[in-house]
């Protein structure tokens, strides 16, 4: 027998990465997990602004050190606190080269232990053409590499940018010019937040205040708030059991036992129930006559809604100080008139302040999906950017971003500047309250702008307490430039998370950044490596979301970069589907392939493209992988990032997020379909028995590798693989995969039998290992005559076996014909040839379509029999039977 003939042998000289042998998936979603719920510790960096979709920066240090490591001679490695090669690690010894020849598939750890050292790799070029919130870039500049991104977003270039530039930037400069604007202008913005302390003749700092809209009604004119009910917040300390809410006849704010009940004013007496508000899925209803009406008619109709301020949060040093309980300290109450009046000082100030208008954004707001079709903020009342702002707002802004416009020190500047822009997203009157967790959302929650009926307005410059304040987001920027200076690493060691000491090696060493569309890139064998986190068809526009911070730093910008220059970043360029724009899922498909193809471009022909990936279904995947091998790519490895592969394996759509490794492809030859399907059949049961061997991994991770190395398989020959004549594409060959890796129910005893005919001398435990883990039932196959045992000698059922021909001629000749399989109808047409019979009746009779073709196909791969091929083809085939 032969077999493989068409199977091409990878025999590159190009050098295997150790991410293309394993990839510690274990260690990485361990620190993952605690890294995701606590980022301002483990890297602070990546907290100083907001971006989208950020991928955590142990995932890309991991990607980074598996990715890169491939030459021992070109690696040092430093213990973090000193700058000095260890003489163990060091890229002339032994262990370097050991750490890096030792990981596999089920070695994954070989290579760990160098994760929390200073490690340095020479004469490495890499490119982030997608750099977004610049992690990727971030985390290769820690190992001395020469980095370069790109990224169309004007907003993301700027964050990258002063993340990149945090490990050359002095925090004792940043400390002095944040006092200098702190002692310009905190008082006289803290004045206006400012509230009489209910436990005393003193005054106490507003953490929040609470706004509600309302709404003339459309029948008898009555007012009518929109409170789709009426919690306050949650009790706190003492409290903790009982929930705050706000009386709608007296207007009080206080505490009952259960807001879903009715319950009986305390100031008041008032009975209602504070779940029963007057909004309601988009509809208000009138308390007085009951008209309900919709809120968004109501509001075109009536040019726009009043704000009424009925609630806030404070905290009281004085109390504070003198020890009082926390509940006193810190709580909420109704607003008075007092409140009211300080509120219209504000508004006063602001209108008579024209010179202060200029440091406020003065465009409409642009039409978008996200405004125009998501959730249309124009039906809300909006069209200015300064809309989602009141004018108290606008007044404590504009007078911060003045007095940082006076800084001299430009890179300073900018870091002030980045602190005012993300201080943004928490003091906007987009925003609205998470009741049960006392604090504000931001404008972001949802991915989108989304006006809330009660607006929550933040104390701006800060108190004690209270979220996203302009002096709680200095810390963070601080924070951030502090690590880049001496970035340190966490790390689990026997379960507990370690710290180690800070990195000689500062952050953004030796990157360099651009801001515009990557396909014009020009660069041609250049990178050594490309590490991305590229766009997914249905991304978050956040070309539109980041609007809102662009048309302020705009502000002081514009005169600067040229990227600043427009009234709104750029949106047609954006690699996204935009239904807004027309751009369809399969303009996405041929923008992302047109980008891969520049990729491959600018990368070494011994390159390598590491990127995540946000999965789906199989039809993305089959998108991505057809993008990746039209540009000449070859996929070696995926691996999962926490993985939840519960429905993957039941067969259903599943999301995670995964890591792709591909190559530069070598030259594709052609291959039959039912070659291939055996080969990857054959690589997917390989890989999962040598990984269930890992008590580590899930089902699931295992899944996931497998479906990596079947793409592999599968990439080596994209766009010659051969199914009944014709070409199959990437999307038909995933689906496949997908089956396989799921063990669907067509991996049976054919499948068996042809890889069976693959071996050179097959025997019963062949057999056993073959159909262990799939539907394949070797009593059925013995059954079938697929193969006997004779005096301890193991026979295989092939057309020239007596007792097969036998079987299969009882079911032809008689009642059974129905019940012939294609293997059947192949093994008697090859019997009919062989012995000069016609064999056209029978295929006239079957109606046979590909199955049968496909069947032929595979015996003549492994069999080497091209017998089978004359049966299905020449002037007549099956096909012309259908």
């Amino acid at each position: 027998m032969t077999g493989n003939s068409e199977m091409s042998d990878d025999s590159s000289d190009r050098k295997e990465l150790p991410i293309e042998r394993g990839f510690p998936i274990e260690r990485v979603n361990e620190i993952a997990s605690k890294e995701g719920r606590a980022k301002r510790h483990y890297r602070p960096i990546y907290t100083m602004h907001k971006w989208w979709a950020r991928r955590l920066g142990c995932v890309f240090r991991a990607i980074s050190l598996y990715t890169l490591l491939d030459t021992p001679e070109a690696v040092s490695v430093r213990q973090p606190g000193e700058d000095m090669s260890l003489g163990d690690f060091d890229g002339g010894g032994e262990n370097v080269p050991e750490l890096i020849g030792n990981v596999t598939l089920t070695d994954r750890d070989a290579l760990w232990e160098l994760y929390p050292k200073d490690v340095r790799v020479d004469d490495k070029n890499v490119l982030d053409p997608f750099m977004g919130g610049g992690t990727s870039l971030v985390e290769t500049s820690r190992f001395g590499v020469e980095s370069t991104g790109y990224d169309l977003n004007s907003v993301a270039w700027f964050v990258t940018k002063k993340q990149l530039e945090s490990g050359r930037t002095d925090p004792e400069d940043l400390t002095a010019a944040y006092q200098r604007i702190e002692s310009a202008v905190a008082e006289e913005l803290t004045k206006y937040y400012r509230t009489q302390c209910p436990n005393g003749d003193h005054d106490a700092d507003i953490v929040y205040n609470f706004w509600v809209k309302e709404l003339d009604c459309v029948s008898c004119g009555e007012t009518t708030p929109l409170f789709g009910d009426y919690r306050v917040a949650k009790g706190r300390y003492d409290n903790s059991d009982q929930y705050n809410v706000f009386c709608p006849d007296c207007e009080s704010v206080i505490l009952v036992d259960d807001w879903r009940s009715e319950c009986t004013c305390s100031e008041c007496s008032h009975v209602f129930t504070p779940e029963d508000g007057t909004a309601s899925r988009g509809d208000y209803t009138c308390k007085s006559c009951g008209q309900k009406y919709r809120i968004t008619d109501a509001i075109q109709e009536q040019g726009g809604f009043d704000l009424r301020l009925y609630a806030l949060e404070y905290y009281c040093e004085i109390c504070d100080h003198h020890g009082r309980p926390r509940n006193l300290v810190k709580g909420y109450k109704t607003a008075e008139s007092v409140d009211i009046q300080l509120y219209q000082k504000a508004v006063d100030e602001w209108n008579n302040s024209a010179e202060l208008h200029e440091y406020v954004p003065s465009q409409e707001l642009p039409p978008g999906h996200l405004i125009s079709e998501r959730n249309p903020v124009f039906d809300h009342g909006y069209s200015k950017w300064t809309d989602m702002f009141n004018e108290r707002q606008l007044l404590c802004l504009s007078k911060i971003l003045r007095e940082i416009e006076s800084i001299e020190n430009e890179n300073v500047r900018e870091y002030l500047l980045m602190a005012f822009s993300d201080s943004l997203r928490t003091n906007t009157m987009m925003c609205s309250y998470q009741f049960s967790a006392n604090k504000s959302n931001h404008i972001f929650k949802t991915n989108s702008f989304d006006p809330p009926l009660r607006p929550t307005e933040g104390n701006v410059w800060g108190t004690k307490y209270g979220m996203g304040t302009f002096q709680s987001i200095w810390d963070m920027i601080l924070s951030g430039v502090q690590y880049g200076n001496h970035p340190t690493e966490r790390y689990i060691e026997d379960g507990e998370t370690i710290e180690s000491e800070p990195f000689a090696q500062p952050i953004g060493e030796n990157a360099s950044i651009h801001q515009g569309d990557m396909r014009t890139m020009g660069a041609q064998d250049e990178y050594d490596a490309v590490i991305t986190d590229p766009p997914y068809y249905d991304n978050i526009m956040y070309s539109e979301s980041a609007d809102f911070f662009y048309v302020w730093q705009r502000i002081l910008l514009q005169d600067r970069y040229d990227c600043f220059t427009d009234e709104k970043t750029k949106r047609a360029e954006s690699i996204v589907t935009n239904p807004f724009l027309e751009k369809t899922a399969e303009d996405f498909e041929n923008e992302i392939g047109d980008a891969f193809k520049v990729i491959h471009r600018a990368l070494k022909q011994n390159g390598v493209l590491t990127f995540t990936y946000h999965h789906s279904d199989s039809e993305s995947w089959g998108e991505l992988l057809e993008s990746l091998c039209d540009a000449g790519f070859e996929v070696t490895a995926t691996y999962p990032v926490n993985a939840d592969m519960q429905k993957f394996i039941g067969g259903e759509s599943v999301e995670f997020d995964i890591i792709i490794v591909a190559r530069p492809s070598e030259p594709r030859e052609m291959v039959s379909w039912a070659n291939l399907r055996r080969e990857i059949y054959r690589t997917a049961q390989e890989t999962r028995e040598r990984l269930e061997q890992t008590e580590d991994l899930s089902n699931g991770d295992i899944g996931v590798i497998e479906m990596g190395e079947c793409f592999h398989e599968y990439s080596k020959y994209h766009g010659n693989v051969q199914r009944g004549g014709e070409i199959m594409n990437a999307k038909e060959v995933v689906s496949e995969i997908y089956g396989i890796i799921q063990r669907d129910s067509s991996i049976g005893e054919i499948e068996v039998f042809l890889r069976l005919l693959e071996v050179e001398t097959p025997t019963y435990d062949d057999l056993s290992k073959l159909t262990r883990g799939n539907n394949a039932d070797p009593e059925k196959m013995e059954k079938r005559k697929l193969y006997r045992i004779d005096d301890g000698k193991f026979t295989l059922g092939t057309w020239e076996d007596d007792q097969r021909l036998a079987y299969i001629r009882e079911r032809v000749n008689g009642d059974g014909d129905n019940n012939l399989d294609p293997l059947d109808k192949a093994q008697f047409l090859r019997y009919r040839y062989e012995v000069g019979k016609s064999i056209q009746n029978y295929l006239s009779k079957w109606n046979s379509s590909n199955e049968l073709y496909e069947l032929c196909e595979g015996l003549a791969d492994v069999t080497g029999d091209e017998v089978y091929l004359r049966i299905v083809s020449g002037d007549e085939t099956i096909r012309s039977f259908e």
